[in-house]
């Protein structure tokens, strides 16, 4: 089966490797919140902002949590038992009225928005969760620009993103193979397609392929749509904590054994080139962690 990640601004969003905190050190919490085992049968797993400062999760590994909560990839994530990547859980929490500011454009991966600030105060408060930082060198990519130039393709509408009216419906559904919306980002084994992304967010997501730390050094501007497609070394383990958006997933199409490895398909597709070097990455370290009572 296909692995197939969806990412729809204001619906979900990816994690990335910055660690924070609210300005003078205090970090926010939601006004109200469940949380309870999820299905253990269930397929994939999803995380998504809604209008009125609501969060609601389904079906997500507690280290699918940690990687949303604290903008780290899986790979930073060291300790802890067995069953945060097994046991899954669901959400719905809700932060006091009017606390949340509205987006004003696409949200910058290097920055934790205030709903990831309080779910680290509910995965802290509720799991009894205790971590520290540490920084260690280790292998990471660096991304240029390739000889030849770029080949990477302006999104046709630059019009910045704006973020739903509170009150309006979700948007439907996202069906396997279907049309993409503009800010929407899917991965599946071997293929990565996006409509309206920024370089920020697509080198997150490769990142999140080659399960190393990526650092942009492209000056890419703007929004930009990208197809890329590589025959995969091993079954892609989706996004932050295997999250699987409204698409679900699908059946794999045949990979072609004699195609090319991401890394000569973004130089060949994307006139960019993946560098391996060295370089200082933050790491997520947990102490101890608690299974919650339920609510």
């Amino acid at each position: 089966m296909k692995s197939l990640v969806l990412i729809v601004l204001g619906i979900a969003v990816v994690a990335i490797p910055i660690f924070s905190q609210a300005p003078g050190g205090s970090r926010p919490s939601f006004e109200v919140a469940t949380v309870k085992p999820g299905d253990p049968g269930q397929r994939g797993s999803s995380i998504m902002n809604q209008p009125g400062g609501r969060l609601v999760i389904r079906g997500m590994p507690l280290l699918g949590l940690i990687t949303f909560a604290y903008r780290v990839r899986t790979f930073q994530v060291s300790g802890g038992p067995g069953w945060i990547s097994t046991d899954r859980w669901d959400m719905e929490a809700r932060a006091e009225e009017g606390s949340i500011p509205p987006q004003t454009g696409i949200p910058d991966p290097n920055t934790p928005d205030p709903m990831a600030l309080r779910l680290q105060s509910l995965l802290e408060d509720r799991f009894q969760l205790k971590i520290h930082r540490e920084t260690k060198d280790f292998p990471i990519y660096e991304l240029s620009i390739a000889k030849g130039g770029s080949k990477m393709k302006l999104s046709e509408d630059q019009t910045p993103y704006k973020p739903p009216e509170r009150g309006a419906p979700p948007p439907p559904p996202m069906q396997p193979g279907g049309t993409m919306p503009r800010f929407s980002f899917r991965t599946g084994r071997g293929s990565m397609e996006a409509v309206a992304m920024d370089i920020a967010n697509i080198v997150q997501s490769f990142s999140s392929q080659l399960g190393r730390t990526v650092v942009d050094k492209t000056g890419l501007k703007g929004l930009y749509d990208l197809k890329l497609q590589w025959t995969p070394d091993a079954p892609v383990q989706g996004g932050p904590g295997g999250l699987a958006g409204p698409g679900g997933p699908e059946a794999a199409p045949p990979i072609d054994p004699n195609g090319p490895s991401i890394f000569t398909a973004i130089q060949e597709q994307l006139g960019l080139k993946l560098d391996s070097t060295k370089g200082p990455v933050d790491v997520l370290v947990v102490d101890s962690v608690q299974k919650p009572t339920e609510n």
